[in-house]
């Protein structure tokens, strides 16, 4: 995938689209980014799979 816009970016775009996002829930270390994908899939009741696709979406926009 190519990445297009910057994870500020994408992070806004997905707190528009899913009200119930906050920034904590896209906080992680370095190197522990699984930690932030599973918080946001349990949170956003989304699959891995879907997710991946939700960020790769956000690049077209």
């Amino acid at each position: 995938m190519e990445i297009v816009r910057s994870w500020r970016e994408q992070k806004v775009m997905l707190k528009r689209r899913f009200a119930i996002l906050c920034d904590q829930d896209f906080e992680f270390d370095e190197g522990k980014e699984e930690i932030m994908m599973n918080r946001l899939s349990s949170k956003l009741k989304k699959t891995r799979a879907e997710l991946q696709f939700l960020f790769a979406e956000l690049q077209t926009y």
